[in-house]
């Protein structure tokens, strides 16, 4: 292994990493400055719904795709979105996979499901950018950072895919180029609209703390 390529997969990463959490730490700080607003009715609904039910009903929501009318509709779209993420989840386990227990790289097992996950989330990744360009609706609603990010996350899972057995006896070209990708990823990311990770928890805590008092979270089934 030469330097540059030691250099790209343990230093550059690890100050990367520190900037990120640098900012994220930050951006807590200021968020958790402000304090969400109390509830000006008397609790409603059924005795059930509480305010701390409804918060644990909000946070996962979001693994209950029956409970929603979008992804109860749209099915598809939802098995996009879970593998969509799974492949986000791989291509940075490899990040640390590969320089910290690189046992596991002789695994053809680890390899094939990290190939899978990377290769699948960079076929959504396509599809996703067809149908915000073609979509009426979403191109209105798109920036310039939407385009930038799921570009760079479409290359990023190809190379993330390739780079996952670690061949650099074929070169260093493709290895480079993921964790150079990934690196800049760290950096950028809290910058960007991907960051919307970082708030869902909170934000969830607020919705489902809101409608839990209320009497609609959890949602009562007849």
């Amino acid at each position: 292994m030469s330097q540059s390529l030691h250099f790209a997969e343990h230093t550059l990463q690890e100050i990367a990493l520190i900037f990120m959490g640098t900012v994220y730490f930050i951006r807590l700080l200021w968020l958790l400055h402000f304090k969400a607003g109390k509830e000006r009715q008397a609790p409603t609904g059924p005795p059930g719904t509480t305010p701390t039910k409804g918060i644990i009903y909000s946070w996962f929501n979001i693994a209950m795709p029956w409970e929603m009318e979008s992804t109860r509709k749209k099915f598809f779209m939802y098995v996009q979105f879970v593998l969509f993420h799974l492949g986000v989840t791989a291509a940075i386990l490899n990040s640390f996979i590969i320089p910290y227990a690189p046992g596991l790289i002789a695994s053809k097992t680890y390899v094939s499901v990290i190939q899978i996950l990377t290769g699948a989330a960079f076929l959504i990744g396509c599809m996703r950018m067809i149908r915000r360009i073609s979509v009426p609706v979403m191109r209105a609603i798109s920036t310039p950072d939407d385009y930038f990010s799921l570009l760079l996350l479409i290359v990023w899972f190809f190379f993330a895919a390739l780079a996952a057995p670690h061949n650099i006896e074929r070169g260093e070209g493709i290895v480079m180029t993921y964790f150079i990708m990934t690196a800049f990823f760290l950096v950028y990311v809290p910058f960007s609209k991907i960051s919307h990770y970082l708030y869902y928890p909170f934000t969830r805590i607020w919705i489902g703390r809101a409608l839990g008092h209320r009497g609609s979270y959890p949602i009562a089934r007849g």
